[in-house]
């Protein structure tokens, strides 16, 4: 195969590739912009100039409906694609995949068939392409769309809007700078009224992309001929035009073999008397050389674009399949090993949270920083030690004896019954934290990229780790707790020791009853109470967020998940299934991608390839 066959075989097959995963036509797809940038040649033409005649006479056989007004009422994406000599021919539609069409006739069919479910019975059209390929030993690899027929006025059954309609789909298929224009206009027509030429003026005004044929050559009136425009007089394009002769409708009729009617157009060429000296560069054998020379030039100059919109694709795809993951095994043993390492990467960001890497385990040092210290500032120890309640307390607890010296039973009441305040912010910080903790899990879940895909492993996952979380909380508040009942529990003897002195001046215990209910005695026990209280106040502030961080934060760290690794390793492979269920739009779109990037992959090895090759 040559060079010029692999570069325009290598686009064909691209072609294809991105019209067989359904990206060609797309709405905001990034395949369109590929097939943009590959070069196609569309074939433009007023109605009834000969465009179905000189297609079949490229490709050699009889496959386009015909009739009168508008018979190409789609777009048809015709790939042509050349096969070993001697190998059969056939034709392959991309609505029908994996079913090769070898009686022409029958491909005739389904072109109509086609576009009447999408357009009706009618003279209606419509933008939907269909896909064609033909594998031929006769044809050269190009790539054709054989667009509307232009035309001036609506018919019956058609809307008034038929002939805008038509132009702009025309004009969104010939703009794109990458479209070579095969522009059809019949010999018999003064060439200034053709409609071909008259839509490429507006797009191609220098005649770059623009190909001239003229069709029906043999109608022209007898003492007239079509040099002038032949020979680029009449109207000058870049490239040369081209004169074609198609099968007579009498030939059409007999079923006159394309290849009996190449034969006939080489030998009108070679004895015309007008066009003899020109024969060389006329007929459709030509015209598809022609086509197929420019359309490898025009490859060439866009293979470094199209390599880096690849390569750009590539790196695009590659990490979209990493963010959407890779697929799941089917086997149960990879499956937990999956769900595992999915657990170790949620693991992994929640301890990054505790730790510092993430935000949100700060607020587990402002519980103990701001918030625990502002409970133990607001308990109500004014009011429990005020006099009434100190005089009360101490004088119920002396019953009907009075104390003699220090009322030790009114002090054990009075400071118990303040430590017990401390219970409170003891089980807040616990709920506190657990509160942090649950918010940390559920924000671990959010950002482990991996687990997204998995809505029944998440829901699994957090629920475990909340359970986990509950026990901890527990087991937090309980050590907590117990630290304020330890200090209630024991009373330290030194504050004993210094309570005779402080109650008796001097140390005299002879000292008058009187003296013992003063209100200066009673409000001398509310000030021993009150600094034994801070003291107490004190230590606690230093314990209780030891005893949190350590049953719960490093609990949390440690050992959230182990009893969830239990469970999980005993369930069988259909309930690690249910655990790895994606969403099936998810699978859906990872296939998509995965095809994409295989196209895109093997474009690129055929692009460098066919490169290295120039």
């Amino acid at each position: 195969m040559t060079t010029m066959e692999s570069l325009i075989g290598l686009v064909n097959r691209i072609q294809k590739a991105c019209t067989v995963l359904g990206d060609y036509g797309g709405d905001d797809n990034a395949f369109s912009s590929l097939w943009e940038a590959l070069p196609s040649v569309a074939v433009v033409g007023g109605q009834s100039s000969g465009k179905s005649s000189v297609l079949e006479s490229i490709v050699g056989r009889d496959f386009l409906p015909r009739g009168s007004g508008i018979v190409t009422r789609r777009p048809l994406v015709l790939q042509l694609h050349k096969t070993e000599d001697g190998s059969q021919e056939y034709a392959e539609f991309l609505h029908l995949p994996k079913q090769r069409f070898t009686d022409f006739s029958v491909v005739r069919k389904e072109i109509q068939d086609e576009t009447d479910r999408v357009t009706g019975k009618t003279k209606q059209i419509s933008p939907v392409p269909i896909h064609l390929s033909i594998y031929s030993p006769n044809v050269v690899n190009l790539t054709l769309i054989d667009l509307p027929g232009l035309t001036k006025v609506a018919v019956d059954g058609q809307p008034e809007s038929i002939v805008r309609d038509i132009e702009a789909m025309v004009h969104s298929y010939v703009a794109k700078p990458n479209c070579l224009i095969l522009a059809i206009s019949p010999a018999n027509q003064d060439i200034a009224t053709s409609d071909a030429i008259k839509l490429c003026r507006e797009v191609d005004p220098t005649g770059e992309r623009t190909f001239g044929v003229l069709t029906k050559l043999d109608l022209m009136d007898k003492g007239t001929d079509a040099l002038d425009v032949l020979e680029g007089r009449s109207y000058r394009l870049q490239h040369p035009w081209v004169g074609i002769v198609n099968r007579s409708q009498a030939d059409i009729n007999k079923n006159v073999d394309m290849i009996v009617a190449r034969r006939k157009e080489r030998e009108y060429f070679a004895t015309s008397p007008d066009y003899g000296h020109l024969a060389n560069k006329m007929g459709s054998e030509y015209l598809a050389k022609l086509l197929s020379k420019n359309l490898e030039s025009v490859i060439r100059a866009r293979i470094p674009s199209i390599t880096s919109m690849i390569n750009n694709s590539i790196d695009e795809l590659e990490s979209e399949l990493d963010h959407l993951g890779r697929p799941i095994a089917v086997d149960a043993g990879a499956q937990l090993y999956t769900i595992l390492e999915l657990c170790r990467a949620f693991d992994r960001i929640f301890k990054e949270h505790l730790d510092g890497g993430r935000p949100g385990g700060d607020r587990i040092y402002g519980v103990f920083d701001n918030q625990l210290p502002a409970a133990l500032r607001k308990l109500p120890f004014d009011r429990h030690l005020s006099l009434q309640n100190v005089k009360r307390v101490v004088s119920e607890a002396d019953g009907y004896q009075p104390h003699l010296i220090a009322p030790e039973q009114g002090y054990r009441r009075l400071i118990d019954s303040a430590l017990n305040y401390f219970r409170g912010p003891a089980e807040a910080s616990a709920d506190a934290v657990h509160f942090v903790l649950k918010e940390l899990v559920r924000k671990s879940i959010a950002e482990t990229q991996e687990l997204r895909r998995f809505p029944s492993l998440q829901a699994e996952l957090a629920g475990a780790a909340n359970q986990a979380l509950e026990r901890f909380r527990e087991g937090s508040k309980k050590t907590a707790l117990r630290l304020v009942d330890m200090e209630s529990s024991y009373l330290t003897v030194d504050f004993f020791r210094r309570l005779p002195q402080e109650v008796d001046n001097g140390g005299n215990p002879a000292s008058s009853t009187v003296d013992r209910y003063s209100e200066m005695h009673f409000r001398r026990i509310g000030s021993n109470v009150s600094s034994y209280v801070g003291m107490v106040s004190e230590t606690l502030k230093s314990s209780i967020p030891k005893a949190v961080v350590h049953c719960q934060v490093r609990e949390a760290k440690h050992s959230l998940l182990n009893h969830f690794y239990t469970q999980i390793g005993k369930k069988e492979g259909k309930q690690l299934s249910q655990l790895l269920d994606e969403d099936p739009a998810l699978m859906e779109r990872r296939q998509q991608c995965a095809k994409r990037l295989e196209l895109y992959k093997a474009a690129r090895d055929e692009v460098d390839s066919v490169s290295w090759a120039r």
